[in-house]
């Protein structure tokens, strides 16, 4: 079974296109696979929230309720770490990860890990299987 980790970015795009990532997750997804979050991407949604304004705090809000409607479960680190490296440590060779973030995209097409990604703004694609 491969685990599908979720990135910060990658669930604000999907929320400010109302996108319904588990519905594209099945589309494209012929495998087994149970999709995650690190702790840490909840305290990063809130301080979205908290600190900026407009689309960004909305964007922030609907991604968290979708989160806590959809039950995805969560990975626990001890680190007080950026989410980008908790990814890149809680990667492993049955991971695949989807984010939006250019610089995370790159360090994991190094590593030789799937990427998950938004296009056109409607449906998901899997880049590096």
């Amino acid at each position: 079974m491969k685990r599908i980790i979720l990135d910060t970015d990658f669930l604000m795009h999907c929320a400010a296109n109302k996108v319904d990532y588990i519905e594209e997750l099945r589309r494209i997804c012929d495998f087994k696979y149970q999709t995650y979050i690190i702790d840490k991407t909840l305290d990063e949604l809130d301080n979205i929230i908290e600190k900026k304004k407009g689309k960004h705090k909305f964007n922030a809000k609907l991604a968290k309720l979708i989160l806590n409607k959809k039950k995805i479960s969560q990975i626990k680190t001890k680190k007080h770490k950026i989410v980008d490296k908790l990814i890149l440590e809680n990667t492993k060779k049955n991971t695949i990860v989807a984010t939006m973030d250019a610089n995370l995209k790159r360090v994991l097409k190094r590593k030789g890990i799937p990427v998950i990604v938004l296009r056109q703004r409607k449906y998901l694609s899997i880049i590096g299987v």
